[in-house]
């Protein structure tokens, strides 16, 4: 096998492989024997079709077969030779292919480029430091009440927070418009649900209040026509309900798991959850972190390759989150590749930033932290030893796990050199999201 290979531009690479014809010729030879001691056509008894016949009827297919397996394996051992890293799949073009000639074959591919890393001792790092207080507990239980509440019809003033039914028409410059109307309607007062000034203006309305409320629509509204216009709202409330939270009995423990213990042990579950999610969250926090500057940090050449790989996936978890009943071709249409370039482009630097901390040092993926891991995410089920059971014996559900706590331990060593500071925080601070 003769190999030669060249640089085109940037990361691609175009390998020229040649092979002496009696590589694929006598596999073709081989195949055909075979399928002739089989083959049925119709004048011929089974095994006795002449091999001439045979050629003529299945030597294009066959040699077809035989290249692509050839290709693909004389590829292989190509940059295997060469010691090139090939990013993604070969464009390959056959050059010469014809019977009794040596075969000839350019394929075209993106290399893994080489990754410099910076200073790790330039990442700086804040680390948010909290506890789940009596009142983050307080507040939690507040919450889980008001989504187990139920709705009592009242006759008092609105308040945020009250259900109120209504009818309203809205308009501007005096002319109704579209969208702007609506009967028996149903709207919890201080969800957001309506544009800014709508809700406010119902409250201290009674059941059987009519009246007009002036808003003004925001520069960024969906409809072209109404961003940024002033309308005036004629609104009637129809009846109105405040909402009953439920008392903190057994039946209210038990609808949260909790069977035994009564309020005490209740507390005490809701503390844990809350202690693992404020784990958890300030954990990510600091992994965010670390990961931006990460990327920032290093400029990388990105093969195209990997990022239409990562466009792929991306799009593949949007579709999922459709329900999947979106055909690929409807999916390219729907989400185009630029919706997904960017993050794309992120996770692919990440990705080669992080692959190359783990070369260099050597990291090996800790089995206690997996099994830790795993554990802590069995422990959300009633029966987390079947959990942890149904992970070890789930090959891909494991290694995702892995993959988690390797990059965690990347996350750890990429600490162990920045400067980390820390800053006292709130439960609520740290748990909420972060933009962006």
């Amino acid at each position: 096998m003769q190999v030669s290979i060249e640089t085109t531009s940037g990361l691609e690479r175009r390998l020229t492989v040649n092979l002496p014809a009696e590589v694929v010729d006598s596999e073709v030879e081989k195949r055909l024997q075979q399928a002739a001691k089989n083959v049925r056509l119709n004048g011929f008894r089974k095994g006795k079709v002449p091999m001439k016949v045979v050629r003529q009827r299945f030597g294009a297919g066959v040699r077809q077969e035989v290249l692509g397996e050839v290709m693909g394996r004389t590829f292989y051992e190509a940059v295997q030779q060469e010691q090139v890293k090939p990013a993604g799949q070969p464009s390959i073009e056959t050059k010469e292919n014809t019977p009794g000639k040596n075969l000839e074959y350019v394929a075209t591919f993106e290399v893994y480029p080489e990754v410099e890393l910076t200073d790790l001792a330039a990442i700086e790092v804040e680390r948010p430091v909290a506890e789940v207080t009596d009142k983050d507990v307080d507040n939690m239980i507040d919450v889980l009440r008001k989504q187990q509440s139920t709705w009592k019809e009242t006759k008092r003033k609105a308040q945020k927070g009250d259900r109120v039914t209504i009818d309203f028409v809205g308009r501007v410059d005096g002319e109704e418009f579209d969208g702007g109307k609506a009967e028996d309607q149903k709207l919890e007062l201080g969800s957001g649900q309506m544009i800014p000034g709508f809700e406010d203006g119902i409250l201290g309305m009674k059941p059987g209040d009519e009246q007009d409320i002036q808003v003004t629509f925001p520069e960024d509204y969906q409809a072209e026509n109404l961003k940024g216009k002033e309308a005036t709202f004629t609104i009637k409330v129809k009846s109105s309900e405040k909402p009953e939270l439920p008392a903190l009995d057994e039946e209210f423990f038990q609808a949260y798991g909790v069977e035994e213990g009564g309020e005490e042990k209740f507390r005490e579950e809701v503390r844990n959850n809350m202690q693992r999610e404020l784990k958890n969250a300030a954990l990510n926090k600091v992994k965010t972190q670390v990961m931006d500057q990460l990327f920032e940090k290093h400029e990388v050449e990105i093969p195209a390759a990997l990022v239409a790989g990562e466009v792929r996936t991306l799009r593949g978890q949007m579709v999922q989150q459709f329900g999947g009943q979106i055909s690929a071709e409807d999916a390219e249409k729907m989400l185009p590749d630029a919706m997904f370039e960017d993050q794309a482009k992120r996770r692919v630097v990440l990705g080669l930033v992080v692959g190359e901390i783990v070369k260099q040092n050597k990291l090996d993926v800790d089995a206690d932290r997996v099994k830790a891991k795993v554990e802590e995410l069995a422990s959300t089920y009633q029966q987390p030893e079947e959990v942890v059971e149904y992970y070890y014996n789930n090959r891909e559900l494991l290694s995702g796990v892995e993959s988690v706590v390797l990059e965690d331990q990347v996350v750890d060593f990429v600490l162990d050199s920045a400067t980390v500071k820390e800053v006292e925080s709130s439960y609520d601070d740290v748990i909420k999201p972060q933009r962006g």
